[in-house]
């Protein structure tokens, strides 16, 4: 594939007088193209919902999500990994974020890592991969041969396979079972893959993460119930998700809080339940970590 036939390396028609613009023209044009976004990820919600049935089917039998990519792509899937752990308190290993270049890329280019099909495979060979979990390359150009290599080496291991590129007919939609193919136009800036594709891929791992954990059981009606309480910040927000979720006062949210060891979940069910806390771990567990099930574990 050309870069010169990418959508995302084409020239914005919009944009051509950019450096002429005045500060409120310039941000009133981004904030103009910005709007593409939604819109171009809207027609591609059913591939993203097969996505995440295989995420979950992962998740299911003890499988890993990882997430891998090169500079910006690379970046947006460490970022969603690493906000997995505090949001959902999932162990580091269950959702993993793979750049090209390893640690030192997240913060300054790492020369001809992305180049490299044979670094894709490696990395996923460093983490033993296996066909329970499921691989998500994520390419704005739909090319990087880091993600190729990746994807191509998943499908010989038998792990699932995910690709989400800004451009149609990507190549790393070949080496996927589920190719999410975004196409929001071309960048104010040219080639700025950072501005419009770099919003697509946020919003699409949004999706991916957060719709996967209330699939497993990670929230109950809107609520963050297995958020970690790692500081005094997210201690009270942790107590105001019991509040709002069990409809009690402050003295009681933060008496089942501290007598479920900071475990929200479980301070959750002992309010709903009227139980203690080992009754309480004991309903969760036989609910598979769902709230509303281990209240109608109780009731029935």
């Amino acid at each position: 594939m050309k870069l010169d036939k990418l959508t995302t390396e084409t020239r914005n028609e919009a944009s051509m007088t950019l450096d002429q613009m005045s500060v409120q023209e310039a941000i009133a044009l981004m904030n103009q193209e910005d709007r593409r976004v939604p819109e171009a990820i809207e027609q591609v919600l059913p591939q993203i919902e097969a996505a995440i049935k295989l995420i979950v089917k992962s998740f299911n039998q003890d499988g890993r999500l990882i997430y891998m990519g090169a500079g910006t792509s690379g970046r947006l899937g460490v970022l969603d990994a690493a906000e997995c752990v505090p949001t959902f308190s999932t162990p580091p290993e269950m959702v993993v974020g793979l750049i090209a270049g390893g640690e030192k890329a997240m913060l300054s280019a790492v020369e001809g890592a992305e180049d490299s099909a044979e670094f894709g495979r490696d990395d996923l060979k460093e983490l033993k991969l296996t066909d329970k979990d499921i691989v998500v390359g994520i390419a704005a150009s739909g090319r990087t041969p880091y993600v190729k290599g990746g994807l191509a080496y998943a499908q010989e291991v038998g792990a699932s396979t995910v690709s989400v590129a800004c451009n149609k007919g990507a190549e790393i939609s070949e080496c996927s079972q589920v190719a999410i193919e975004v196409d929001a136009g071309a960048e104010v800036l040219t080639g700025s893959t950072r501005l419009k594709a770099g919003t697509a891929q946020k919003l699409i791992l949004n999706m991916l993460s957060t719709v996967s954990m209330v699939q497993i059981g990670k929230v109950y009606k809107n609520l963050m119930v297995d958020v970690q309480p790692t500081n005094e910040k997210l201690e009270e927000r942790s107590k105001r998700i019991i509040m709002q979720a069990t409809e009690c006062d402050y003295e009681v949210a933060e008496k089942a809080f501290h007598e479920a060891d900071k475990n929200v979940k479980v301070a959750i069910v002992m309010v709903l339940t009227n139980n203690d806390s080992n009754s309480a771990i004991d309903l969760l567990i036989q609910s598979d970590g769902f709230i509303q099930e281990a209240i109608k574990e109780e009731r029935d």
